[in-house]
């Protein structure tokens, strides 16, 4: 078994040893502070031998550990393990260095991306179009505006103008996703409805909060922990 999948094990069996209420609720017990079985007996209103099954369950997955208690040796205290909760974080991306984000025309969509890739990542980002158009859309640059975000108006490319062999090419739409094959093949799409077709603010306003979305859910699988 090579080290992906072993991960994608692991991580199965932590998510199955979570998903009983009551051994999620013995979890959250032991958050913030360590607890003797019979003190999550009494916390939890739970029968004892339920607790130490759930508790076994739960030490098997790596989730819990039990220690002695130095006063009294024969108590036993449970301690969180949180850094086996942190495995279930987004899986992380290796070697990225600049992101860049494709659409058709390059006038709303992966402008919006880019933009808000640059303000919360802070990372080298650029955007592109398959058919790009000569000016970002009046709209995409309203909202850019509205949400306070560097939004250039003029700034439009064409794909093989901008994108490199080791960047992280990032679709933002259907078409460009499926248009695009070879050494520019996206490593990620994000089907976000096109704005442009509506035409109106609020198409541009969720498609901001989409792009919002997904960019805040991409950084912590690429920025190291601690960078943001």
């Amino acid at each position: 078994m090579n080290a992906e999948s072993s991960s994608l094990v692991r991580r199965a069996r932590i998510h199955a040893a979570l998903g009983d209420p009551a051994r999620l609720a013995i979890v959250d017990t032991l958050t913030l502070g360590d607890a003797s079985p019979g003190e999550i007996a009494h916390t939890l209103e739970m029968p004892t031998n339920l607790v130490a099954h759930h508790v076994k369950v739960l030490a098997d997955a790596g989730l819990v550990v039990r220690g002695r208690s130095e006063a009294d040796r024969r108590r036993t205290y449970l301690r969180l393990r949180p850094e086996s909760l942190a495995v279930l974080a987004t899986p992380r991306l290796a070697g990225v260095g600049r992101v860049v984000f494709v659409c058709t025309h390059n006038s709303a969509r992966s402008q919006l991306a880019a933009a808000l890739w640059k303000e919360r990542a802070h990372g080298d980002v650029a955007s592109a179009g398959t058919k790009p158009a000569t000016r970002v859309h009046p709209r995409a640059v309203a909202v850019a505006h509205r949400h306070r975000l560097d939004l250039d108006p003029t700034g439009t490319a064409h794909v093989t103008d901008v994108v490199r062999r080791d960047d992280l090419v990032i679709a933002v739409c259907d078409n460009a996703h499926e248009e695009l094959t070879g050494p520019i093949r996206p490593r990620l799409h994000w089907s976000v409805p096109d704005p442009v077709r509506v035409d109106t603010d609020e198409a541009f306003e969720a498609a901001y909060a989409e792009l919002a979305d997904r960019v805040d859910r991409l950084v912590p699988a690429i920025l190291p922990r601690g960078s943001r």
